[in-house]
């Protein structure tokens, strides 16, 4: 559930940040080709991350986790920069989803890491 949230948010802010006003002619090819590029780059960084986190022994996942959030917070920022920029409408509610899905992706994320945490806690035996 994560992973779909940290997807959409970052797919939301991607594309709010990369949309900008409407482009003469000229430059349209130009903006279509740069973005062609920066969505063949968003891709491969998924896959390459789909791939190095499936290996991750689970002895090291709580310290993964750690520095999920940490990564998901900086995208939480982004998003806050991309919804409060005075651009279109329509970017403006895409930048809100991509805060909205960073802040749940972000609060899970730490639960989730405190739940494990805990795991590692020595329970004290009844006297």
């Amino acid at each position: 559930m994560t992973a779909l949230l940290t997807a959409l948010g970052a797919a939301a802010a991607f594309i709010a940040a990369t949309s900008g006003g409407t482009p003469t002619a000229a430059a349209s090819t130009t903006l279509i080709d740069a973005q062609i590029v920066e969505v063949y780059v968003f891709l491969l960084a998924a896959f390459t991350g789909f791939q190095i986190i499936t290996k991750v022994p689970p002895l090291l996942h709580t310290p993964l986790m750690a520095a999920t959030n940490a990564i998901s917070a900086i995208s939480l920022v982004a998003s806050i920069v991309i919804a409060g920029a005075e651009r279109p409408l329509y970017i403006n509610i895409m930048g809100m989803v991509a805060v909205a899905a960073a802040t749940i992706n972000v609060v899970g994320g730490f639960v989730i890491t405190d739940r494990m945490l805990k795991m590692f806690k020595k329970t004290e035996a009844p006297k």
